[in-house]
């Protein structure tokens, strides 16, 4: 049998007052998470509302144009995920590189903590300094914008992420699997690639995907580097269009199609970010489990 509560238990001011705090922590808890859901309807809603308005053939195939030509953002799609993809392929294996290292061979050094903070302090860093920085080293001693400095742009901004992912992910791997693989024969480096990092695999490539989801609405450091176009440009050395350049033009505007537009795009970024936390979610996690 249970234990039972002692007689008069209810009339204790100690336990009155602690089911009262309890009550007002779990009511403000509640109250929180309704205002999140309730704001993330809200603008979800509104995008919805909004993003419809502008949304046609013309606007995924056709490139953008001047006001009232009907044009799209068929170019600006087309920009966005060219440099979000370079940003991963530059981000990537140095992200990775630098999270095996962290989990794998620095410990706790001083040059390991160094490079830890360095990323925590990347991971907070507003994107306009990124923006700034890249705009400085690729863009001002060459005399242009590119596609290729907004691809590095967003290529800083992923880096931390990864490299957060990927060492806490390879902090679960078991140590027993690392001993069992050296007790084989098989070298360090074998071991992280052969047993660590496909067990922490899932894990990783969620890290690699939250990056993605990261990036691909970013703004300020693309003003900084790839400037955007109005029209088609898959020349990694010239200005890009991008769709966060294209609603910022856009939306400030005094027309109604470019302002339709602006919200189009937005809907577009929206639910791709969403597509891919969707992913995340109910794909690796569950495919883990």
């Amino acid at each position: 049998m249970g234990a039972t509560a002692a007689p008069g238990w209810h009339k204790n001011p100690l336990a009155t007052r602690r089911r009262a705090r309890d009550l007002v922590a779990t009511s403000f808890g509640y109250v929180a998470s309704a205002v999140s859901v309730i704001a993330l309807c809200s603008i979800l809603w509104t995008l919805i509302s909004q993003g419809l308005e502008g949304l046609s053939l013309a606007a995924v195939i056709r490139p953008m144009g001047p006001p009232g030509s009907h044009g799209g953002l068929a170019n600006a799609i087309v920009g966005s995920i060219i440099q979000t993809v370079m940003s991963l392929v530059i981000g990537a294996p140095v992200g990775l590189a630098c999270g095996i290292y962290l989990a794998e061979y620095g410990g706790t050094s001083r040059f390991a903590e160094a490079v830890r903070f360095v990323s925590d302090v990347l991971l907070s860093a507003p994107s306009i300094l990124v923006g700034l920085f890249v705009y400085l080293v690729l863009v001002a001693p060459f005399g242009h914008f590119s596609g290729l400095a907004g691809a590095v742009s967003l290529a800083i901004l992923a880096v931390p992420i990864i490299v957060r992912t990927t060492e806490d992910m390879l902090r679960l791997v078991p140590t027993a699997m690392r001993e069992a693989g050296a007790a084989l024969g098989a070298e360090k480096w074998k071991v992280i690639l052969m047993i660590c990092m496909r067990s922490a695999g899932p894990g990783v490539l969620t890290g690699i995907l939250l990056a993605l989801a990261r990036v691909s609405g970013e703004t300020a450091p693309l003003l900084f580097t790839s400037l955007g176009n109005q029209n088609w440009s898959f020349s990694l050395d010239k200005p890009m269009a991008s769709l966060p350049i294209a609603i910022y033009q856009y939306a400030g505007a005094s027309y109604e199609d470019w302002v339709a537009l602006a919200w189009t795009g937005a809907l577009f970024i929206t639910f791709g970010v969403l597509a891919i936390n969707i992913v995340v979610r109910f794909g690796f996690g569950r495919k883990k489990n």
